[in-house]
């Protein structure tokens, strides 16, 4: 009787029911991302996932949207308001669940996503703040913070057949 151990990836956290959000896995995580059952992967990252990750992702069949790629040249350009809304058009649709956000480390573009989406939940800011710094350790990026507050929500187009958690 082999002993299966369920090791969730670095910073890994659960946003919303079947909503996730974690740094890029390695192999020892793939059993607890199998759990999950996910569907979708929005990848954020400017540098492509491992060859490892893929390969779970296509054996597993999960969709994989890579949003890195139009985001930036560099990994410390802060995200940008076509990529947040970009990764809203896939979030927002309850069909893609569940569904994990994930960037390299799963701290500054990650949690950018995440503080633009509670601020659409009409989370204060002072709350919104406090979990991006939760994620982001003292690495807080100053512009990701500031880029949450200015974030408009008026640009978000929310569908009709919408996450109940909206």
């Amino acid at each position: 009787m082999s002993s299966q151990h369920f090791i969730p990836p670095m910073n890994y956290g659960m946003i919303e029911e079947d909503l996730y959000r974690s740094g890029q896995p390695n192999e020892l995580n793939f059993p607890f991302l199998e759990k999950l059952g996910l569907k979708t992967v929005v990848w954020l990252a400017s540098e492509e996932p491992n060859q490892r990750f893929l390969d779970f992702i296509d054996d597993q069949e999960i969709q994989f949207h890579n949003l890195g790629v139009i985001s930036s040249v560099s990994t410390w350009d802060p995200i940008t308001e076509e990529v947040v809304l970009e990764a809203f058009e896939h979030i927002l649709n309850p069909h893609n669940y569940p569904m994990i956000i994930m960037c390299n480390l799963g701290r500054h573009r990650t949690g950018t996503i995440v503080g633009c989406l509670r601020k659409l939940q009409k989370w204060n800011l002072t709350s919104i703040f406090e979990e991006y710094r939760r994620y982001a350790g003292p690495k807080v990026r100053v512009l990701n913070e500031q880029f949450i507050e200015l974030f408009d929500t008026d640009l978000v187009r929310v569908p009709v057949n919408r996450p109940k958690w909206l």
